[in-house]
């Protein structure tokens, strides 16, 4: 198919959408995106590269070839352009011209999954026998054998890992003193992934690594990998620690794309995740093969399901939690076109292998422009016309970028952010290092972690030695830090025996709690017993027709104040708090309409983190006393909308985010909005949100004010996780109080 006929069957599908009999004017906009010609640059290679290249009819981009210039320069570069724009050629050529140099060399490639990093090994593979080095490239992770991992260590030149295996195999660091002591390269693919928790923990595991291989007498270059991002330098800066060569002009070209905005608010006749599964049936069916992103495991199960009942084609879920078998079939089936289609979580959002797709949908704002983009950019083929369909969710964010499409176009790429603050997070990895090797007092864990390394050593877990701090506990700290979790408790999904998925505790109470509906591969089963002493929950196969959601109380008490400034009569302020959440009862959902509603009995979940909050002042609660006006719904109303509205801010997601909102609370003794990082420790979204709070406010207040509703709706101040269902709310008393708020907002704060 040429490129007319393929963007005359992308066109054709989106408007024969319109003659559909659910179609009901959900498309409220569609944007051209033209396609861009590629940029080539010649670059001098060894002989061996250059005829793999024009064995493959290969032509290098502009920014592959500086990126290839830059790392034979000696430099640490991180190569920061779209997704399918050759980044993995770009570091691999300068790999492999040193291994061809010198016999002795190796290289470490990391990758966020396992899923990715098979992938990847097949790539390498074959570059590997085009070029006849004998680099023997090999996985090294929780699926390998022992025999294999052996062979590995001893005989092969690049070794493919993820951050998680790696966290285990440091303290075994011995088994690869001739690895470390030869490693040329460390290549961190992906990295845009590592933010927030696990952004943090992988700081501190690649500090880990560096502290290692140094001890063997190794000095590999850095080559980082990331999808667009704003500050690429500074975000590998903290990342790695050190200063890094940023190459983010892109020369790879691109086929048009249509960028179609669906909004089906004015379609009550179904819900919009029946309306999701209907436009993935229908590409379909159509002869596109299709992606659908969605916000949850449970709605990539339940789209899917839907889906493959209504089309005569194949189509399946992915998510994580799945054994790696499984995720292999889907993937090969995607590349290989048997699969049409699949609803995935964001696990298919990174660089797997599953070729240039036809259409993505994405069910929800993905919570970045980062991760929008990525999404988008799986579909298309080289120079191919493709399109990317933003289905919008009741809630505010999506509603914002639905009535302005141009302000969704117009916005850069977030900040990136890893915060190396986090308390809870270095004691962990202080305890895994000085485990690994003796602490020495200029290294940068100890000099930047003082604080958390005397609580260890009052606590008589660390023990000073001639040789340095070294780990006195019993346990291997390997196995109680979690990369992705800052939380410890794992819970397993057990059926008939046989583990079925894992899932932390917050997660299993929202998810794996008794009668829950827990959903895999499309089929369902019904939570038998939450044993969370076990840490164990035991699942029974049934057919149901409803889904459970369960719904939660929030406590929190103020531990610390840091900073406070004022604006107008307003205090703002940054601290520690701490944050009890009680799950009390849970709903029953047919079809999105609750038909029963349950109780929960399951012990709070408590946690210490950062905060922001503001006071009301007492002259505009008395304004509103007078006027007889509903305070706690109008504060309930502005929380609501500030969490909603603070990813437009802070590079974060809003379930990062928890709030609470009060007419009197006890520590303040005053009207109080609570926002806090949903982590424990913090993770610093909600320094960011007080470092922006009058720009928050305003746009809170823009966000509600340009809302149609009369009373308040899910566009603006509803709030899916809200656990008192989004009761009381007002809408005008929240922009009473709003306006008076940002009133001159423009005022510097003190």
């Amino acid at each position: 198919m040429n490129k007319v006929q393929q963007t005359d069957k992308i066109m054709d599908a989106i408007e024969g959408v319109r003659g559909s009999g659910w179609y009901r004017e959900q498309i409220e906009e569609i944007r051209e995106l033209p396609g861009e010609e590629p940029e080539f640059e010649e670059v001098e290679l060894k002989d061996e590269i250059r005829e793999y290249l024009d064995r493959n009819g290969i032509d290098l981009y502009t920014h592959q070839a500086r990126c290839i210039e830059e790392v034979r320069g000696g430099k640490d570069v991180v190569l920061s352009t779209p997704t399918a724009s050759g980044k993995t050629l770009a570091f691999n050529i300068p790999v492999f011209e040193d291994l061809i140099e010198d016999k002795d060399a190796r290289a470490l490639y990391i990758y966020p999954t396992k899923a990715l990093s098979n992938d990847q090994l097949e790539s390498i593979k074959e570059m590997d026998d085009e070029l006849g080095l004998d680099v023997d490239p090999g996985v090294y992770d929780g699926d390998t054998s022992r025999g294999a991992k052996r062979k590995i260590r001893e005989s092969s030149r690049v070794i493919l890992t993820n951050p998680y295996g790696l966290h285990h195999y440091l303290p075994w660091h011995n088994k690869w003193k001739n690895v470390f002591k030869n490693l040329e390269y460390i290549v961190l693919d992906e990295v845009h992934q590592y933010r927030g928790v696990f952004g943090s923990n992988i700081a501190f595991l690649v500090r880990r690594l560096k502290r290692v291989v140094e001890h063997y007498g190794g000095s590999p270059q850095f080559i980082l990998s990331s999808a667009t991002i704003a500050n690429p330098g500074e975000f590998s800066k903290k990342l790695v620690g050190r200063d890094f060569e940023v190459v983010s002009r892109d020369g790879s070209g691109s086929g048009k794309k249509y960028f179609v905005f669906w909004n089906p608010l004015e379609y009550e006749d179904q819900s919009i995740h029946v309306q999701t599964s209907n436009l993935l049936s229908y590409m379909v069916d159509g002869g596109l093969q299709t992606l659908c992103f969605t916000v949850s495991r449970k709605m990539a199960e339940l789209i899917s399901k839907w889906s493959d009942e209504s089309s005569d084609k194949k189509i399946m879920a992915y998510r994580a939690g799945y054994k790696p078998r499984e995720r292999r079939i889907i993937e090969q089936g995607l590349r290989e076109g048997e699969v049409r289609g699949v609803a995935s979580t964001n696990a298919l959002e990174v660089g797997v292998d599953i070729g240039g797709l036809d259409v993505v949908l994405m069910s929800g704002y993905p919570g970045t422009m980062i991760s929008t983009w990525q999404q988008a950019g799986r579909a298309g083929r080289g120079n191919d016309a493709s399109a990317a369909f933003l289905i919008a969710f009741e809630n505010p964010l999506d509603q914002y970028y639905m009535n302005h499409p141009d302000r969704f176009f117009e916005k850069s790429h977030e900040h990136a952010i890893i915060d190396l603050d986090n308390s809870n997070i270095a004691i962990g990895h202080l305890l895994c290092a000085a485990s690994e090797l003796p602490l020495k007092e200029n290294e940068w864990l100890t000099q930047n972690n003082q604080e958390e390394l005397n609580h260890l050593k009052n606590e008589d877990i660390l023990h000073e030695t001639p040789n340095g701090v070294v780990y006195g506990g019993e346990k291997r700290p390997a196995e109680i830090v979690e990369l992705n979790n800052i939380s410890q408790d794992i819970i397993k999904i057990i059926l008939n025996g046989k583990l079925l998925g894992t899932m932390d505790r917050a997660q299993a109470y929202r998810e794996a709690h008794e009668n829950a509906v827990y959903m895999h591969q499309g089929e369902t089963y019904v939570v038998q017993e939450l044993d969370l002493d076990d840490k164990v929950a035991y699942v029974k196969k049934r057919e149901v027709d409803y889904y459970t959601e369960p719904q939660s109380q929030t406590d929190i008490k103020i531990n610390e104040k840091q900073e406070t400034k004022t604006h107008k009569n307003l205090k703002i302020n940054l601290g520690n708090v701490e944050v009890s959440e009680f799950y009390l009862k849970y709903k029953i959902m047919e079809n999105d309409k609750v038909i029963a509603t349950e109780p929960l009995d399951l012990p709070p979940i408590n946690f210490k983190t950062e905060s922001t909050w503001i006071t009301i002042p007492k002259e505009t609660i008395r304004e509103l006393e007078e006027k007889d006006m509903d305070i706690e719904g109008g504060l309930h109303a502005i929380e609501h909308a500030m969490i909603a509205m603070a990813p437009y801010h802070a590079m974060c997601d809003r379930w990062d985010l928890g709030g609470v909102s009060t007419k009197n609370h006890t520590d303040t003794q005053k009207p109080t909005i609570f926002l806090y990082d949903a982590y424990e420790g913090g993770i610093g979204i909600t320094e960011k949100c007080y470092q922006l709070i009058n720009e928050l406010l305003q746009t809170t207040y823009e966000l509600i004010k340009d809302c149609d509703c009369e009373n308040g709706c899910p566009s603006c101040i509803y709030s899916p996780k809200c656990g008192n269902d989004n009761e009381p709310l007002d809408k005008q008393t929240a922009l009473t109080i709003l306006k008076k708020l940002t009133k001159n907002q423009n005022k510097k704060t003190t």
